[in-house]
């Protein structure tokens, strides 16, 4: 518990500290007045996106499951996914949303230990994902924020990512002895999961194929609201600058990524010629739209709460 506590006072200063960072070279009173002024049916364009996303990352984790020999509809997916991120959005740090997830989905009739190494992998899996496109598109960075020994930490992360991935499949190779103890059970389970999925080239290719295709949808919502805010920004620009800004957010640094998303959006939009005020006043709504579809989450968690178990049903 202090642990927790102490984490997330961490996250508080460094959102405070980020947020304060960011006012010193952005008016934030008018990156406010610019996302008043953004248009609304590029808005609902945008949130469309955004909803298309939540089935993306259900299916993400239908796929993975199917790895598991555990079948779980893309619907049932999508709605436990988004009651994790609801949750996600409403606790401190990404971390309370997964465990909301792999409680629920439990609560429902998945075993406990695929629930926890489904979810482990699913995020692995995205985490990856979004490594890799941002190396495939690497040539489209440099050409926009300029060549630089940096660029070279993107396929540093992605090797470093593929080796992860790799270990993940031989934490069973522990001695013997530990077999008995229950953290090394779990270390077991994990990577005989691990070995169904990564090393089966269709399913790894199928997963990989609908995260990349959830990251460039990301871009898309980006591009959307930058259209509606009147940004220079082409669908290519933000394929280029949306997933590092992404990569950074995601950090367990932040609550929720706010601030130092922002920060990075000024940064790489920058590097287009967007207006600082215009990429803050993006990167907001960017994180509003996504607190307003995680709502959708709670809907879903209250509907929940007194249904039947679901049925995870074994495949072959």
């Amino acid at each position: 518990m202090i642990k927790r506590w102490v984490s997330l006072a961490l996250k508080l200063a460094l959102t405070a500290a980020a947020i304060w960072y960011l006012s010193r070279k952005v008016d934030l009173a008018a990156a406010l007045r610019v996302c008043r002024g953004v248009d609304p049916v590029w808005l609902v364009a945008a949130m469309l996106l955004q909803g298309v996303q939540m089935l993306v990352c259900g299916g993400r984790w239908s796929l993975v499951l199917r790895a598991a020999h555990l079948a779980m509809p893309v619907f049932q997916a999508t709605r436990l996914y988004m009651i994790g991120l609801f949750f996600g959005q409403a606790l401190p740090g990404a971390v309370g949303g997964d465990a909301i997830r792999v409680w629920k989905a439990h609560q429902k009739g998945l075993p406990l230990g695929a629930s926890i190494n489904s979810v482990l992998l699913e995020r692995v899996v995205t985490v990856f994902g979004l490594l890799l496109l941002t190396t495939l598109t690497l040539p489209l960075l440099a050409a926009r924020i300029g060549e630089g020994p940096t660029l070279w930490i993107f396929p540093g992360l992605t090797l470093a990512g593929l080796l992860g991935m790799l270990l993940l499949t031989v934490l069973d190779r522990l001695p013997a002895r530990l077999a008995h103890l229950k953290l090394v059970q779990g270390f077991m389970a994990l990577a005989a999961d691990s070995r169904r999925l990564f090393f089966s080239p269709l399913r790894l290719g199928g997963i990989l194929a609908v995260t990349l295709f959830g990251h460039v949808n990301l871009a898309l919502v980006v591009w959307a609201m930058g259209q509606g805010l009147g940004a220079p920004l082409s669908v290519v620009d933000c394929l280029a600058l949306v997933p590092p800004v992404v990569l950074v957010s995601i950090l367990p640094i932040s609550i929720s990524g706010w601030g130092v998303r922002e920060n990075m959006m000024v940064l790489m939009l920058g590097s287009v010629g967007v207006a600082h005020e215009q990429a803050t006043a993006l990167s907001l709504l960017f994180g509003l739209s996504g607190m307003g579809i995680s709502l959708l989450g709670g809907l879903f968690w209250l509907q929940m709460k007194n249904s039947e178990p679901m049925d995870f049903k074994l495949r072959g």
